[in-house]
């Protein structure tokens, strides 16, 4: 027999009781008799909440996605609900998306949630994350569920939380929900149903939800300009097709075309390394396509439809990507200038960003005399900033990994409404004569060219988690003291919720929730943040530069020279 640490073996051995049904503890005896290394991989810690809510690879073990660490989950998740909740009748809802096992495992977090006395709403068959945050206040639920791990690879799934408000836990709930769920043993789930607690839900959701997502992302374009908008839709694999093609279409935008190879909800996501529309790869058919039937605008959604991708003719008429800030600086400058028009800015409003997003949101927000609230990645702290401040209007925020939320009837990143937000806004562009892109072009010309890049590295396993962990050490312990030859005047961070000014040595405080995020401010404008991902087993490198342009002239040339200046960080940093 293989040497096992006796910790490890200590873990193991409690799935090897009679909690656990036998296919279990045969799987657990084939990996101790034969691959250790698996072995230690699924059972070395608990799979943990991140940005994202829980994620992980689907399989059996304590750092796996299963039926016994999500009806842990579920029941660390009622006890609580219902010492929060004493008296009431408490409900929740539950939505799933395309991938293995999704279904299957909706059904057990609804057993589990109803043997605890609680009514569930289970929806039908797979629907859109937004739909689920949206079903939760319509509903007049507790909580909710989502059965997702949005871009992440086919053999994961995970487990995303959503409170009263329709927004992911956040402080004091998430820490209060995860003690709840660590005291608790495998023993003390309840698998067993009480079906008559458990309602099945689906068009009648639907057609409100998709009522109230055109209400809020249309914005008095004719008619005619929506019919002349020539849209190429990809949904890959996911989700997104049960609401976005009916959405558009009852929007009034006719002429939608629909990738078909990737029409069809599927786990495995065939015709895509990954379902991921940060990656460019991910929208390859939907751009072919568009270039067949001449689209003016190419959208593509994640799996579980609260991301979306852009892409629209360039000033040469090609299909170029838009990265995630670039899409959220139109967008925001779109409902700004639409809010502006209709006279209802009046120092009660305010857009919301991330601190790894693009410098060029408060920017935005100065031009238009709103507030710029700044929180941690993660869509759950935008949505806690509407929580936290009801006497403001939230008009529209998002973040730099391509996700937006439209006003505040969804407390989530929603690929739904973003979509109709964006057809809105290349409709409108093209009724003028103009592109998308070129209405991104006269924006930097107006407020600055910031140009923003993002650096992943991958780092899987127990020594992956470790590397980054001493990557993130190693920057706090040596800070950098220039980036490309210009000096660092500020440091950000976040684990020690510090703001230290280089040049004078003063410290001041974040005012933000503890993050393991550390972001430099040079002097000469750029700004580089790393942090490891919540969600993956990777280490980001965020990377913003700016500069004036002038003239549409100097465009394609000022573009070439930021480029140039983030590949000269990239490599004095030694990431490329």
């Amino acid at each position: 027999m293989n040497y096992i640490k006796p910790q490890l073996l200590e873990r193991v051995n409690t799935w090897l009781t009679s909690t656990f049904d036998n296919d279990t503890k045969a799987y657990i005896k084939d990996l101790i008799a034969n691959n250790t290394k698996e072995l230690e991989e699924s059972f070395y810690k608990d799979l943990e909440f991140g940005t994202g809510g829980m994620r992980g690879v689907m399989g059996i073990g304590t750092n796996r996605i299963n039926k016994y660490t999500l009806g842990k989950n579920t029941q660390g998740l009622s006890n609580y609900l219902h010492q929060q909740f004493s008296g009431e009748t408490i409900k929740v809802a539950i939505a799933y998306d395309c991938r293995h096992n999704s279904q299957s495992l909706a059904k057990v977090v609804a057993d589990v949630f109803s043997a605890n006395n609680i009514k569930v709403f289970l929806f039908e068959e797979l629907r859109p994350t937004p739909e689920l945050s949206f079903a939760l206040k319509h509903l007049g639920c507790h909580c909710g569920i989502v059965l997702t791990a949005s871009h992440n690879p086919p053999e994961y799934n995970g487990f995303k939380v959503y409170w009263q408000d329709g927004g992911q836990l956040v402080p004091p709930q998430d820490a209060e929900i995860i003690s709840e769920i660590n005291r608790l043993e495998y023993s003390e789930i309840k698998f067993d149903a009480n079906e008559t607690l458990i309602e099945i839900i689906g068009e009648n959701v639907d057609d409100v939800f998709i009522t109230e997502s055109i209400k809020n992302g249309s914005f008095n374009t004719a008619a005619e300009a929506k019919e002349n908008l020539n849209i190429v839709f990809t949904s890959l694999h996911g989700t997104s097709i049960m609401a976005i093609p009916e959405t558009l279409k009852r929007a009034g935008y006719t002429k939608l075309h629909i990738v078909e190879e990737q029409r069809t909800p599927n786990g495995d996501f065939p015709t895509v390394k990954s379902p991921n529309p940060e990656e460019p790869e991910a929208l390859k058919m939907a751009v072919e396509l568009a270039n067949k039937v001449d689209g003016d605008i190419v959208i593509g959604t994640d799996p579980d439809c609260d991301r979306l991708g852009v892409a629209v003719r360039d000033l040469n008429g090609e299909m170029v990507i838009l990265n995630g800030n670039q899409t959220m600086i139109l967008m925001t400058d779109f409902l700004l200038n639409q809010w502006k028009a209709a006279g209802k800015i009046d120092g009660n409003d305010f857009i919301g960003s991330t601190i790894v997003s693009t410098p060029m949101m408060s920017v935005l927000a100065k031009a238009y005399d709103v507030e710029c609230k700044i929180g941690l990645t993660g869509f759950k702290w935008i949505a806690k900033m509407i929580k936290d401040f009801p006497e403001l209007d939230f008009i529209g925020g998002g973040e730099e990994s391509f996700g937006f939320m439209v006003g505040d009837f969804v407390r989530d990143k929603d690929a739904v409404t973003s979509t109709l937000l964006a057809c809105e806004i290349a409709a409108q562009a093209k009724a003028k004569g103009m592109t998308m892109y070129e209405k991104l072009i006269d924006l930097y010309l107006e407020h600055g060219f910031y140009k923003e890049r993002l650096v992943s590295l991958t780092k899987k396993g127990i020594e992956g988690a470790q590397e980054i962990k001493q990557m993130m050490i190693d920057a706090r312990e040596n800070p950098l003291q220039e980036v490309n030859g210009s000096k660092v005047v500020r440091i950000e961070d976040y684990q020690l919720a510090t703001i230290k000014n280089v040049l004078t040595g003063e410290e001041s405080p974040t005012n933000i929730p503890k993050s393991n995020v550390l972001i430099y401010y040079t002097e000469d404008g750029s700004k580089i943040a790393l942090r490891p991902s919540g969600t993956e087993p990777k280490i980001k490198f965020y990377i913003s530069v700016n500069t004036t342009l002038d003239n549409v002239s100097d465009f394609q040339a000022t573009e070439q020279k930021l480029e140039t200046k983030i590949d000269a960080i990239l490599k004095d940093m030694q990431l490329n």
